[in-house]
């Protein structure tokens, strides 16, 4: 669903740590069964940084995550993920994400997932900052390869000053066998209004981010994870400099 999208684009970039989300992005949650065919998950974490698509949002700094989903049994999901940020006047100190979608298998070992993320910031007090992105990602197995190929598009926003934003990436992970820890790569490619240089504050609108990391869950719900992340085509200190970036989560 797309608490491990979420992880993915944000985390992973914006931080995969124990995710991705990655890849919200943000969490590995385990699920509670309510009546109505009806689960219930959420994660919290604590990121040393908070890099989305390989900028941090956080100014380099630590960062308090969390996140709640519901998702029926027919495959359709909504939920809500946020973070700590260091958005300045436009964006605030917070981030709130809202969205919905379906996730299922369409053939044998192939999932998919649609659906649309909201980008909310309620510390905002300068100018407009929200903007929607619809996505979709196809998943499936390649050996001992959990490969997963995706896209988002925010169209013209006045939020992303009458422009828009493709972004494409492709994560891969797989399990260590007799040990906990799961191996996770990303590479994404950003053209448009959130590109990883315009995001810290230039003007070339495309670029790559790519990461590689290490995950485990230990005790049940606890996650521990670190990455090297870095991103090309824009280099500002603190920012888009290459970073190793530590997660420790709880999934409930």
């Amino acid at each position: 669903m797309l608490t491990s999208t979420r992880g993915l684009l944000a985390a992973s970039t914006m931080s995969l740590a124990v995710s991705g989300a990655l890849l919200a992005s943000p969490a590995m949650a385990q699920d509670t069964e309510i009546p109505g065919e009806i689960e219930v998950s959420g994660n919290v974490a604590l990121v040393t940084d908070y890099r989305f698509r390989g900028v941090s949002l956080s100014a380099g700094d630590p960062a308090v995550q969390g996140g709640i989903d519901i998702n029926h049994a027919s495959g359709f999901y909504v939920g809500t993920w946020g973070s700590s940020i260091d958005g300045g006047a436009l964006y605030g100190e917070m981030e709130l994400d809202l969205y919905g979608g379906w996730s299922g298998d369409v053939a044998e070992g192939v999932t998919v997932d649609v659906g649309v993320l909201y980008y909310a910031y309620p510390a905002n007090d300068f100018g407009p900052a929200e903007y929607y992105e619809p996505y979709a990602s196809v998943s499936t197995q390649l050996g001992p390869l959990n490969a997963k190929l995706g896209v988002a598009y925010a169209p013209d926003q006045e939020s992303l000053g009458d422009a828009d934003n493709l972004y494409v990436f492709t994560d891969f992970e797989a399990g260590i066998p007799t040990t906990p820890l799961t191996l996770t790569a990303h590479l994404g490619y950003t053209e448009g209004a959130l590109g990883p240089d315009v995001l810290a504050g230039g003007t070339d609108d495309s670029g790559f981010d790519y990461a590689v990391g290490v995950s485990a869950t230990v005790l049940g719900g606890i996650g521990l994870g670190v990455q090297y992340i870095g991103v090309d085509g824009a280099s500002v200190d603190g920012l888009t400099d290459d970073a190793v970036v530590g997660t420790l989560s709880f999934s409930f």
